[in-house]
């Protein structure tokens, strides 16, 4: 269900995808927008189990009371630009944690919820991280409901400029490496936030390093290592999938 009208049948509870922008053209023509990232290919029931809202465009958001749970996808946009959509996002946002309905935040998602809990978001010094690189989980992942069952290390498909270079109080850091410090982390017992992109497939990441090959060279990234290193990343894909299982 793709739609920017919250109104939702009282017997049936979502998960909400709030999309934070668009992809490239060429990959919204070849790949769909964000919200078609989410949904597992194996559910069957993906379009009565989630509601797309493209919050660049509306100024509501679904009642807490039809949401299952929330997924906040990455975006073009810079966190620190504080655009006024992208405020009030954050007040939403808040208003969901006060009642205890799951959140993920993806990459400019994770940086959202940092911000709007209270932690702080900056440019990474070192510049753009792209590519298919290791997340390490730290102790606090042994019994959190999205990564106990998680290697403790895997590989997961990050790009991202920005960073939450200060995470909310009353959180714990999950996972981190060595070029982003903050790349996964858990606020109270009900919102995560990850800086890589568990819904991007191979395919997807190619296109991204292809899409910025000239401000990547520039950067004085090797082209050719970030396109060899990529991979498949079923235990990052997994941590979405279990939160979409929490939710359901």
């Amino acid at each position: 269900m793709t739609t920017n009208d919250t109104k939702q049948p009282a017997s049936k509870k979502v998960i909400v995808i709030a999309v934070t922008g668009t992809p490239p053209p060429k990959a919204l023509k070849i790949y769909g927008d964000f919200g078609q990232w989410i949904p597992s290919e194996h559910d069957n029931q993906a379009s009565s189990n989630f509601c797309v809202v493209d919050t660049t465009q509306t100024s509501s958001f679904p009642e807490p009371k039809h949401v299952a749970g929330v997924i906040i996808t990455g975006s073009p946009a810079m966190v620190t630009a504080r655009e006024p959509w992208s405020l009030q996002v954050e007040t939403w946002i808040t208003h969901l944690t006060d009642q205890h309905i799951p959140i993920l935040g993806i990459c400019y998602g994770h940086q959202l919820l940092a911000q709007a809990l209270g932690g702080k978001v900056d440019f990474h010094p070192l510049g753009r991280e792209i590519g298919t690189v290791p997340i390490e989980l730290t102790e606090h992942s042994r019994h959190d409901p999205l990564f106990s069952q998680s290697p403790s290390q895997f590989y997961a498909n990050v790009t991202h400029a920005q960073s939450v270079v200060e995470l909310p109080p009353n959180s714990v850091l999950i996972g981190k490496n060595d070029y982003e410090p903050i790349q996964a982390f858990r606020f109270k017992d009900n919102v995560w936030g990850v800086q890589f992109h568990p819904e991007f497939t191979a395919d997807i990441m190619r296109f991204y390093i292809f899409e910025r090959f000239d401000s990547l060279e520039e950067q004085g990234l090797d082209i050719k290592v970030l396109f060899d290193n990529i991979q498949t990343t079923p235990d990052s894909r997994a941590v979405l999938d279990n939160f979409i299982t929490l939710c359901l």
